[in-house]
Formats: C-alpha cells, sequence, structure tokens
C-alpha cells in the first residue's frame, strides 16, 4: 500500500470563551494556520489537491461551506478546493484520516486535513438553539430513534458519569487528574514544547496594545486540588464538575499530508509516516467509552501492543475518559498526555483532532520517540484512533 506522510502539523494557541481569540472570524483563524503550513515548507500551495476542514456547530460564520473560506481567507490559490466535515469531537481527526485514505489510495497526493471551531462566535449547541428560536424542527433524534434507545435524547455530560460510575471514580480521582493536565501544560508551556506547534496570532487588546498570541490562553498554572475542588458539580449525585470537563475554546489546526511521490516531487521532508487508522461506533447512551474499542482494533490492524507505543495522546473531554481508557488498556499513565490535556488546554471541537496530532508529534520529536497513538471520544458513540510513527 502506498505511504502516506505528514510534513508539517500546526495549531493555534488556544483562546479561552471570549478571550484573546473572540475577534477573530473562524474563517481567518483556518486560514492562518494554511498559511502557517504552506511557509513550513516552502511549497507551491496551487500544488494541493484538497483541503478538509473539520467544523462542529456549522452555522453562522462557520457555515456555507466553511472550508472553502478558510481557503478564500488564506494565501492558497481560488483553484484549491475544499470541503468541510462534521464527525462531532473527531471532525479534524477523521479529516485526517480522510487526507490520508486519499493519498493511500493514489487518487491524490498533496492533502491538508484541518479544523476550525471558534466556541465563542459561534456557541456550542447554537445550530439547536437557533433553529428552536426560529421556530423549525430542532431535534436531531427521531422518534424511532428514541424509541430504540429508550431516551429522549442522548447527552455527553450524563454519558461521562456512566463511565465514571462504571469505572469506579471518585470525584477526588478526577480532580487530580485536572490538576495534572494543567501542572503538565504549564510545564510544558514554560519549557518551549509547543513553541514548533504553535501559529502565532495578532491580537489587539482592549488598552490598545497589540500582542502576539502564542500562549494557551486557558492554563491554570495556580490551580490546585482545593480550587479544583471547590467547583460545582455538574449533577447532584455525581462526581464531575466544569473543573474536570474540557475547556469552552477557540482555534484552529491542520496537518499537510502527502504521498511518497509528491515528497520526492517537491524535496518535503516528512516528519511523521501515517502507520494505521481506525474508526469504530458503539452505544451511543453511554456514548464516550468508545476510544478503548477503536484503539484496540487500530493496534491490531498495525501489528502493535499498547507496549509499542511511546505516547498516547486521548482527549480529556471528561477526566472519567482517558482514565476509563488507561484503565481498560492497562496504559502507562506516564505516556498519556504528556504536555497535558483538553482539561488544561482547552477543546476547540472540530479543531481539536490535528490539534491533538500536532502535538502529539511535536512531543515524539522531542523525546526522539517513535509510535504515538492518538484517539478520542465523539458524540453517537464514535471514536477514531490513528497511530503514526515519527521519522
Amino acid at each position: 500500500m502506498p505511504e502516506a506522510y505528514i510534513v508539517s502539523a500546526r495549531r493555534t494557541a488556544g483562546g479561552r470563551r471570549n478571550g484573546r481569540l473572540a475577534a477573530w472570524h473562524p474563517a481567518d483563524l483556518g486560514a492562518a494556520v494554511l498559511d502557517a503550513l504552506i511557509a513550513d515548507i516552502g511549497l507551491d500551495p496551487a500544488a494541493i489537491d484538497d483541503v478538509i476542514i473539520g467544523c462542529v456547530s456549522q452555522i453562522g460564520e462557520q457555515t456555507f461551506a466553511l472550508g472553502r473560506n478558510v481557503v478564500l481567507a488564506s494565501k492558497l490559490p481560488d483553484s484549491v478546493p475544499a470541503v468541510t466535515i462534521d464527525r462531532q469531537c473527531g471532525s479534524s481527526q477523521q479529516a485526517l484520516h480522510f487526507a490520508a485514505q486519499a493519498v493511500m489510495s493514489g487518487m491524490q497526493d498533496i492533502v491538508i486535513a484541518g479544523g476550525v471551531e471558534s466556541m465563542t462566535r459561534v456557541p456550542m449547541g447554537s445550530p439547536i438553539a437557533l433553529a428552536k428560536t426560529g421556530g423549525i424542527g430542532a431535534n436531531p433524534f427521531a422518534a424511532s430513534i428514541q424509541k430504540r434507545y429508550g431516551v429522549e435524547g442522548f447527552n455527553q455530560f450524563i454519558g461521562a458519569q456512566m463511565i465514571a460510575d462504571k469505572y469506579g471514580f471518585t470525584r477526588e480521582d478526577h480532580d487530580h487528574f485536572a490538576l495534572q493536565s494543567h501542572k503538565k501544560a504549564a510545564a510544558a508551556t514554560e519549557a518551549g514544547a509547543f513553541g514548533a506547534e504553535i501559529v502565532p496570532l495578532s491580537v489587539v487588546l482592549p488598552d490598545g496594545r497589540t500582542i502576539l498570541h502564542d500562549r494557551d490562553e486557558g492554563i491554570r498554572a495556580d490551580a490546585s486540588i482545593e480550587s479544583i475542588g471547590s467547583v460545582k458539580l455538574l449533577s447532584e449525585n455525581g462526581t464531575l464538575s466544569a473543573a474536570t470537563a474540557s475547556q469552552i475554546c477557540d482555534g484552529a489546526s491542520g496537518v499537510l499530508v502527502a504521498s511518497e511521490a509528491a515528497v520526492k516531487a517537491h524535496g518535503l521532508t516528512p516528519i511523521a509516516r501515517i502507520v494505521n487508522l481506525a474508526v469504530t461506533a458503539g452505544d451511543p447512551v453511554i456514548m464516550l467509552e468508545e476510544p478503548i474499542p477503536a484503539t484496540r482494533r487500530v493496534l491490531e490492524r498495525a501489528g502493535l501492543s499498547m507496549g509499542d507505543i511511546d505516547l498516547f495522546e486521548v482527549n480529556e473531554a471528561f477526566a472519567s475518559i482517558p482514565m476509563a481508557w488507561a484503565k481498560a488498556l492497562d496504559a502507562d499513565p506516564a505516556k498519556l498526555n504528556v504536555n497535558g490535556g483538553a482539561i488544561a488546554l482547552g477543546h476547540p471541537l472540530g479543531a481539536t483532532g490535528t490539534k491533538l496530532m500536532a502535538t502529539l508529534i511535536h512531543a515524539l520529536k522531542a523525546r526522539g520517540a517513535r509510535y504515538g497513538l492518538q484517539t478520542m471520544c465523539e458524540g453517537g458513540g464514535i471514536a477514531n484512533a490513528s497511530i503514526i510513527e515519527v521519522l
């Protein structure tokens, strides 16, 4: 099978809700990443066969072919096509899968996969909320689906708590995990670990000063077990709080995928090789447990074991998700989310997939390590899993 290589991987620093990226239009956020990917390798942008952009809340500024608008806002010529996809939180990880599959099939040679989400300008849940306000049907779950699963709807908060209960995690367990996410992210930032992956963005502050936004805004370096423990629980008898869930975040990310022929023809230097990919689906009620079978599937397909993997990136949608994943698969906690995760760094929905991939690649390179595995839970009980080899 032909190989697919990643030759560049970049992301913006996360912006808090109503924070430093609030004035950035989503198309401009994505365009900044596209421009950085091209600038990294000096490629003629006209050589790009396609751009695949993940986005969850496709309404308002993020609708009307957002992927195409990202291209039009960038320095790429308008001859470059684009498409927008939604696989919920895994949208840009799926964008990477589609890009790799196009290259591996021999149908395309250079594809950019990425994602964009401005959760400030297009709040989470906007498509349903605004449809209700507009007086049109807003329930995505047909009566037949509700009857099949015995529920009125599907709720990620309920699913996350169901997983916590299933694996026996206490509030203290979640709080300690969240604290470590902030500590690792703060240490990585101070050490410059994110420098090679972050695209600095110009931001005008309220006092009129212009600065470069190049540090993740949500990290709480002064977080303590006491401050995290003081946050109200999401449900009366639950064990999860907003402090042990991913942060609302604005951001964009992307990777450039190339075939072996394109690497040779354009003099590109691969930074990673796609080893294998998998996507699985299961129970849509508990919903967020699917990274476990997805991980097993991709390892089996690659002929590798958990012990062969040097670093793992498992999205911290809620603390219970990576904790359950690690417990079920007997993962080494020292290899998991080594630079922190979405609890500290934020989860810009459609952008998180390639955001995690950028962090994984650069973390592996910094350690001289070889294999990395990325997986994340997604709405509807789906999960993507990807294995890469750093070159």
